[in-house]
């Protein structure tokens, strides 16, 4: 029962509750059900006071990620939110949520994870985390080829809006695009290279000042002395 006096006298104790909710079973079984009901009652009304502001939250939501769509190329797009009520409520409410998009008119909505690409699913995400990046509490958020498919002034758009997003997220940004390139804080290239074994070997490298303008001439084309000229418009119009 124990090495000494006070482990005899806690094991006595213990045992002595034990006994205790032993005897009086049903006292207890009926003291824990009052909680449960009590706990379950407070639930639910937690519950539906999520539930309506969902409701409420959902439309409104659907129309401002729309009209960020709109800025970036989609311009006859369609973003809702899906809520489906449950049986039983869960630790995330009592509605299961759905993102769905229309990215051309005349189609009907449908769930974003299963029709949208890389590049769509990217320019998406940036349309939704810039309308909702103030609540937001995700440090990191990387974005690849978000400017697939897109050049230009949305391309410039894609790029000033994700600057924006950088002031309260660290953003990462794989393009291809120098109007997107150009309003990075940091800008790094990625070149494949072949080693003597004949192996495939990817290298990255930061490129500052005039390096930095050479590669994006190299990302513009055409002629180098007109390339480096647009390069440092692109710059200065990003500063």
């Amino acid at each position: 029962y124990g090495n000494n006096l006070n482990e005899v006298l806690s094991f006595r104790e213990n045992a002595q509750e034990k006994l205790n909710k032993t005897e009086n079973r049903h006292e207890e079984l009926e003291r824990l059900e009052v909680e449960i009901d009590a706990a379950r009652s407070a639930m639910l009304k937690i519950s539906e006071k999520i539930s309506k502001k969902r409701a409420l939250a959902a439309p409104k939501l659907g129309k401002l990620v729309t009209k960020e769509l709109m800025e970036l190329g989609f311009k006859k797009s369609k973003f809702e939110i899906l809520l489906e009520r449950k049986d039983q409520p869960t630790a995330t409410g009592h509605e299961s949520m759905e993102f769905l998009f229309a990215p051309n008119p005349g189609e009907p909505s449908k769930p974003l994870r299963s029709i949208a690409s890389s590049g769509e699913m990217s320019r998406v995400m940036l349309a939704l985390k810039g309308t909702l990046a103030r609540e937001d509490s995700i440090p990191v958020l990387v974005f690849d080829e978000i400017d697939a498919n897109v050049g230009g002034e949305i391309a410039r758009t894609v790029g000033t809006k994700m600057c924006s997003l950088g002031d309260s997220h660290q953003v990462i940004s794989i393009s291809h695009l120098p109007q997107v390139a150009s309003m990075a804080g940091s800008h790094f290239v990625v070149q494949k290279e072949f080693t003597k074994d004949g192996r495939t070997k990817s290298q990255i490298r930061s490129v500052k000042n005039k390096e930095r303008v050479s590669e994006l001439a190299r990302m513009l084309g055409g002629e180098k002395g007109t390339a480096e000229e647009h390069a440092k418009n692109l710059m200065t119009v990003a500063a």
